[in-house]
């Protein structure tokens, strides 16, 4: 890759990435990368209306542009439009889209089919675009307004178990009847987060779903955040957290890619490429195969994360816990850890 010009203009870098959250989350990495390689350089991110919010921060930002789905394609003519009066210097498309052929630019790097190795997870073929051998970790830049926020919504003190118990799928919805037993096992007397307060991640909307996992915290240790502020916001409660235990969804990305402990509860996706990343994160997942539960998308509407138990969870709950807590302790000897505390009651 060319190296940031020496001249009077301003490096203009056009990056197009994904609708969905959690994928936008993961190509993150790349976007540090470059902010690192270029930072004097001027960004514009074309994303979904959904992943808007993730950029709001991103110190490097000239514009986010939201793509909105249209029939024929038509949302990529419009992409097209609004950019091809400008002369790019490097285009970064992760949609494999054919717009960063139609717009003036020095380099181009576009993610192609050749990189979508199933051995790979996706950070890794992310990776390969700019020809990096080490992936660069997914980062959430935050504002101060974010960390004061989530401040009050999630003040210090006792330990917090964060859990992100919906889904925009039914099949990857881990039953809400045992994230209630979860909730139950991990905040008893003789569990790793004996009598510690309780964050739920949903939006308003979703407060009937979650209302049976609300019903067994006690009221002074729950903590409300049940659609209060967006994915900046959510970020900064994450960071504020001790454990997440997550659907495979966006927030799941999105807490690991804040450096929060974070489980990931899988069955009908491949843990391979869509795993949490980074390394205090885990895995609980489905008895039955992903791929025998993938051929049945489409045969039912009920949940396919049925054979997944809640010891199973809980099991992989402290294990991830015991080895960050060994992680934090090797990496930071002489700084105090809420995570050994918890782990000192088991």
């Amino acid at each position: 890759m060319s190296k940031a010009r020496n001249d009077k203009r301003t490096m203009k870098i056009l990056f197009i990435t994904s609708t969905r959250i959690g994928d936008a989350v993961m190509t993150m990495g790349l976007l540090s990368h470059l902010a690192k390689r270029h930072p004097n350089a001027s960004f514009t991110i074309a994303c979904g209306p959904l992943s808007v919010p993730l950029f709001r921060a991103f110190p490097n930002l000239d514009q986010v542009i939201p793509v909105r789905k249209r029939p024929y394609d038509l949302h990529w003519i419009e992409l097209w439009a609004k950019n091809v009066s400008q002369r790019w210097d490097l285009i970064v498309d992760m949609r494999s889209s054919f717009i960063s052929w139609f717009l003036f630019s020095r380099e181009r790097r576009v993610y192609r089919f050749w990189h979508c190795s199933k051995s790979l997870h996706k950070i890794e073929q992310h990776g390969l675009v700019l020809g990096l051998k080490t992936p660069p970790d997914p980062k959430i830049w935050t504002a101060a307004e974010d960390r004061k926020k989530a401040a009050g919504l999630v003040p210090s003190g006792t330990p917090v178990l964060a859990l992100g118990p919906t889904t925009s799928w039914e099949g990857k919805q881990w039953p809400i009847s045992r994230y209630v037993e979860l909730v139950k096992c991990l905040t008893a007397p003789s569990g790793i987060f004996a009598n510690a307060r309780v964050a739920i991640f949903a939006t308003a909307r979703e407060r009937k779903i979650v209302q049976p996992i609300l019903d067994v915290i006690p009221p002074e240790n729950f903590v409300d955040i049940i659609g209060k502020g967006d994915l900046l916001t959510a970020a900064a409660c994450l960071q504020r957290c001790n454990l997440v235990v997550s659907n495979d969804t966006g927030l799941m990305h999105l807490a690991a890619a804040t450096g929060t402990p974070t489980l990931g509860l899988f069955g009908p996706s491949l843990k391979e490429n869509y795993g949490p990343w980074g390394k205090c994160t885990g895995i609980a997942e489905t008895v039955i195969p992903a791929q025998d539960l993938i051929r049945q998308i489409g045969q039912t509407d009920e949940t396919l994360m049925e054979s997944l138990t809640v010891e199973a969870v809980e099991a992989a709950a402290c294990e991830l816990w015991e080895r960050c807590a060994k992680h934090r302790m090797k990496e930071s000897p002489n700084v105090p850890s809420p995570a050994l505390k918890v782990v000192e009651n088991t």
